[in-house]
This record gives C-alpha cells, structure tokens and sequence, in this order.
C-alpha cells in the first residue's frame, strides 16, 4: 500500500500500487517507477556463474573449519587490503569471491589463502601461507611479489611450496629496519594456476 504525504503526484508518495506503480524518494525527489518483478534467469551461463559462487563460499567456509592454518583475521585482513587497491574497495568476502569468479571465467583455478604469516628477524621476514591447491602438485610453483607500498610490489622471490603440508613459504632478506613490507604471492607453475594471488600481507624487520 503506498502512503501519501500529500495529494498523490504532488508533494510525494512512498510503496506500491496494485503492484503496477511503486512511488519512492530518490536524492531528494519524489519519483515513481513501474512496478517490476524480479527475473530468475535460467540460462547454461549464469547457471555456471551461479554455481562457481556457490563453490567459493563452500571453500571459504572451509578454509575457515581447518584444524590447523585456518582462514582467520590475518588473512581476511589480507584479502581486503588487497581489495583496496582498486578504485572501488571492496571486503575482504567480496576480493575473494571475485578473484575466484575471475579465476574460473578465464577457465582456470583457484581455492582459498588461509593460515598466512610474517615473522619480521634481523633485516629480514619469514613469511608462509596455506592453499588446498598446492596438495599433489596441482599448485606446484609461484613468487611472492613485496615491497615497501601495497600497490608497487616491485621486487620478486620464488617460494617454495610443500606438496605435503600445503604451506606456501619463503624469507625475504636484504631488508630495512622498521619499514613495513607488503607482500603477496602469486600462482606462477601449472597452467591451471598461473595468476592464482593471496591476499596482500605486511610485516616490519628488526635491526
């Protein structure tokens, strides 16, 4: 039922009627529109899109059950300062739900970074992270990107990755004292995977 203000397309009106005008405000107007019921597309392309989500919000629940190196705050946290190196930020969720969406549309592969660390020693970081996908060699190579700003990850070092254990590790050396280093890595073996990214995270060494 829409509730009148004043006489109806004078001073506004708010709701629907009989289903065929709604009247609502907008930026300070009084406006009214069709009524509109909203479609539920079945087409083989959005099916598809729909179940990939489907899947990613199944592995980030998972990730975050795991017994040990859990998707926990360290890696949300990472995840959205990835998120906000774009022009539109986004949540922690929402980078991750898109970089697999953007993963499996190029038709290739992706899974959840979780159990993410950075240990800073002298002039120098101890960093690791876990991915399921580095189990029996399906994520079998990539490079951890750092440096000094979130957005300019300049300098490079492979990583080694334990088939076993799924941990992502690698130390950084060669750095400043008490400067904060980012650092993000980045699928770079097994064509599936190539371009699969973690989230961003930071770490300051000591003297």
């Amino acid at each position: 039922m829409a509730k009148l203000k004043a006489p109806l397309l004078s001073l506004g009106a708010s709701g629907a009627i009989a289903k065929a005008i709604v009247f609502f405000p907008w930026k300070g107007l009084n406006c009214a529109r069709e009524y509109v019921v909203p479609a539920n597309p079945q087409t083989t392309p959005q099916n598809t899109q729909r179940g990939y989500l489907t899947i990613i919000v199944g592995l980030i629940h998972a990730a975050q059950a795991l017994a040990t190196n859990a998707l926990d705050e360290t890696d949300t946290m990472a995840y959205a300062l990835w998120g906000s190196t774009y022009p539109t930020p986004r949540t922690w969720f929402n980078q991750a739900v898109k970089h697999y969406l953007d993963m499996r549309v190029a038709g290739k592969k992706a899974d959840v970074f979780s159990g993410g660390f950075t240990e800073g020693k002298s002039l120098s970081l101890d960093i690791g992270l876990s991915n399921e996908s580095a189990k029996s060699g399906h994520l079998n190579a990539g490079k951890i990107y750092y440096g000094t700003s979130k957005t300019a990850l300049i300098n490079s070092k492979d990583a080694t990755i334990n088939q076993v254990s799924h941990r992502i590790t690698a130390t950084l050396t060669g750095l400043t004292k008490n400067i904060k280093y980012f650092w993000q890595f980045r699928g770079t073996g097994t064509v599936d995977y190539i371009g699969h990214t973690s989230g961003i995270y930071y770490g300051t060494p000591t003297a």
